[in-house]
């Protein structure tokens, strides 16, 4: 039976399983998706190992992999020199291609947003923050304040996608931006907490969280007794699973069926 997969060191907390299980069963498709640890120092044997196995379709990637990842799979979309990591791989035969929705995946609940020119903040420095970075950089977005504990490496990111705006360390004072996006791990169940004060934030900015366990996180709480906006974990995980499934499994998933979808990954 054909397979795909979700990577991952955690991976126990992985939605993927379920959303790609659902949309298997709903299309009546004769495969399976699974959930596999896999620590930084196995990586390339897992590889290795799906690439000789003709069943395997491909898998999603998640923390700490996104970056490794992209050094063991070919890079026929420029991914080195424009996001700088992978999130999904999948086969050509023998061939491993990387690729990333994530992207799309966090593009997708803002599409209907005017961004351009507005101010945003991004929490964060790794794979998803690249990505994140990206689709900020199509946006036409003003200027972007990059938190993270590493300045240094927030700045480069900053400067790679030619975007203007500033470095700052975890835990600075919140500028009044009209978008905050937490693309790092803090708030996630098994790590630290995201200790940040939104009220330096105006009445019409939005607050996204891409932490989905749990899913509503000290930062989405905080923001709603506030009363701003807000984007869950859910909304870019069902949409950059969306972008992967039809990659695996050559069919569009049935999104005329998220809320049915929502309430199964919520119960």
């Amino acid at each position: 039976m054909i397979y795909a997969e979700v990577i991952g060191d955690p991976i126990g907390h992985s939605k993927s399983p379920a959303i790609h299980g659902f949309w298997l069963k709903a299309l009546g498709i004769s495969a399976e998706y699974r959930a596999v640890h896999v620590t930084p120092e196995e990586l390339p044997a897992y590889f290795e190992s799906r690439r000789a196995d003709p069943e395997w379709r491909g898998c999603n990637i998640t923390i700490p992999h996104k970056q490794a990842a992209l050094q063991l799979a070919e890079d026929r979309g420029g991914l080195r020199d424009t996001i700088g990591a992978v999130n999904t791989v999948i086969r050509d035969g023998e061939t491993l291609i990387g690729t990333n929705t994530d992207a799309g995946g966090f593009y997708a609940p803002i599409a209907g947003l005017e961004l351009e020119g507005a101010h945003a903040v991004v929490i964060g420095a790794g794979g998803a923050a690249r990505a994140i970075l990206f689709a900020l950089s199509k946006l036409g977005i003003g200027r972007v304040t990059v938190m993270n504990r590493n300045v240094l490496k927030a700045a480069a990111l900053l400067s790679s996608f030619g975007l203007k705006g500033d470095a700052v360390p975890l835990g600075s004072p919140l500028p009044p931006a009209g978008l905050v996006v937490n693309a790092s791990a803090l708030g996630m169940a098994g790590q630290p907490p995201l200790v940040i004060d939104l009220s330096p934030l105006p009445e019409d900015a939005l607050v996204y969280d891409i932490v989905y366990a749990p899913l509503e996180t000290d930062l989405l709480a905080q923001a709603r007794a506030r009363e701003l906006d807000t984007v869950d974990g859910l909304d870019m995980l069902v949409g950059q699973a969306a972008l992967a499934f039809e990659l695996f499994f050559g069919a569009e998933p049935p999104r005329d069926r998220d809320e049915e979808l929502r309430a199964i990954l919520t119960s």
